[in-house]
């Protein structure tokens, strides 16, 4: 573990993520905003840190999710459309600080360097009844399969 991360973990007080790597939720707003899954905080942000080794299994979020890299890096997203058929791939770095991933799309990410600090702040607000593991979809794993296999280990 690199020691600044470390700090990090300690001094924000981050918790294991079950898409592995670290965060603390900072902000879920009080005001709440209507969607066709229920009613929904505004919005919600986190704290996330990944270190060289770890990954953001995939994953998707109903709503749109930014990602916002505040240190270390660069961080590598790998996205991939509701429909399947389309795989992209955006690096977070000192030239390219934020990506947003739109709503539905499955989602990973893998740090390049020692260590990625990032936010993620998500609208309407993350709920985890609108969160899927791409592990636990098979149209998602066949896709992968057929797209890129080597992305297969960040399931």
């Amino acid at each position: 573990m690199p020691e600044r991360a470390q700090a990090l973990i300690d001094q924000l007080k981050l918790q294991p993520h079950p898409e592995g790597g670290h965060y603390a939720e900072l902000y879920r707003s009080q005001q709440t905003v209507a969607t066709a899954r229920g009613e929904r905080r505004g919005i919600t942000t986190i704290d996330f840190l990944l270190v060289h080794g770890e990954h953001s299994a995939w994953h998707r979020v109903r709503s749109c999710e930014v990602w916002h890299l505040l240190e270390g890096g660069p961080l590598t997203l790998w996205l991939l459309s509701p429909d399947l058929q389309t795989l992209e791939h955006v690096v977070l770095d000192t030239d390219r600080r934020r990506h947003v991933v739109p709503a539905d799309w499955w989602q990973t990410a893998e740090p390049v360097g020692d260590y990625a600090y990032c936010g993620a702040t998500v609208g309407p607000g993350f709920e985890f009844q609108d969160f899927d593991f791409g592990r636990d979809d098979a149209a998602l794993r066949s896709a992968v399969g057929r797209l890129a296999p080597d992305l297969h280990r960040l399931l």
